[in-house]
């Protein structure tokens, strides 16, 4: 049991734009994990882009004073009363996005949990993983693959889950050609089990750091965002938040091809022209969280093809700062913040 009472924390205390701060360090209690819940003393987080809208308020927080994060890799401190516990006390757990379903609506009954309407959600509901310490339902945490470290496995509880969800959205047939619309921290995972896979890709994205590592990692072509693919696509992935980019995505899609919609916030999408656009059979999908499923079988599957984020670390002293290089593009790959152990 944890002998202190109070925890360093990263908080949102006022939305606005990242330059004026509206994410600062605070002192909080230290939580007590009610039953079925787990304490988890945090290790590493990873920084999303969700974190940069929940701050912003692009994304309205659901809580005063809510801590992002999202990505939490930790050990596990105190388990709470629980007759079968899943976690003991040392174990190494994730907590991602995905926090709680009600378990009986019909998008619950259906394996559709990601859709469930009573959905709760990790640092946008209830404190997230910018912090010494956080809380989860044990029955949302997942346990860590061995072998990678807690920098190195974290991106992948939502940069990597969100990614090989979305790529089962598009519906990339075998050997199949597939666009990436931005290269960040999910599509540079993601790229690495299509790639995996057998398939053929294309990356379209602003920064010569992003178009860099597309190379590295084996991309077939690399253009700018607003480059046209210089093949038609079978299936193609959006994961910058600009609605201008769907169009584009959606017209270099070959016939029957599908465009899947990664991100939880995106800026207006323009007008359509069903010829261009959509005809020919082209299907237009979103994505919404995951199911828990989801993170499973992607952690089984980083761990089997040997999937590795390329990070870039952070202190805990520097979430502002990490959330400020990831506004202003200055990250490649995937930005971590640690906490010492």
């Amino acid at each position: 049991m944890p002998t202190r009472t109070t925890m360093r924390a990263w908080a949102v205390e006022r939305t606005g734009p990242i330059a004026t701060r509206p994410v600062v360090e605070v002192e909080r209690a230290v939580p007590t994990p009610l039953p079925g819940e787990v304490l988890v003393r945090v290790e590493a987080c990873g920084v999303c882009r969700t974190d940069l809208h929940l701050a912003e308020g692009d994304l309205v927080p659901r809580r005063p004073g809510v801590v992002p994060g999202h990505q939490v890799v930790g050990r596990v401190e105190v388990v709470g009363d629980d007759p079968a516990p899943r976690f003991a006390v040392g174990d190494r757990v994730g907590i991602a996005w995905l926090r709680g379903t009600c378990g009986s609506c019909r998008w619950c009954r259906s394996g559709r949990e990601n859709l469930c309407p009573a959905s709760t959600y990790t640092g946008w509901d209830a404190d997230g993983g910018f912090a010494e310490l956080a809380v989860v339902p044990a029955a949302y945490a997942y346990r860590m693959p061995a072998g990678l470290s807690p920098a190195d496995a974290a991106p992948l509880l939502c940069a990597g889950i969100i990614g090989y969800r979305a790529l089962h959205r598009a519906n990339l047939p075998p050997g199949g050609r597939l666009g990436l619309y931005g290269f960040g921290s999910s599509a540079h995972v993601t790229a690495q089990i299509a790639l995996a896979q057998g398939a053929e890709l294309y990356v379209m994205t602003r920064g010569e750091a992003a178009r860099a590592l597309a190379r590295e990692l084996g991309a077939a072509w690399v253009g700018d965002a607003s480059d046209r693919s210089p093949v038609p696509l079978d299936s193609a992935i959006v994961f910058a938040p600009a609605g201008p980019l769907v169009p584009v995505a959606l017209e270099a899609l070959d016939r029957g091809g599908t465009l899947a919609l990664a991100g939880i916030h995106m800026s207006d999408v323009p007008t359509l022209d069903y010829q261009r656009h959509l005809f020919l059979e082209r299907d237009l999908r979103t994505v919404t969280s995951n199911t828990r499923r989801d993170g499973e079988e992607l952690l089984a599957l980083a761990d089997r093809l040997g999937v590795r984020a390329h990070v870039r670390t952070y202190g805990f002293d520097e979430v502002d700062r990490a959330l400020s290089d990831l506004a202003t593009g200055d990250v490649s790959g995937s930005a971590v913040v640690t906490l010492p152990g």
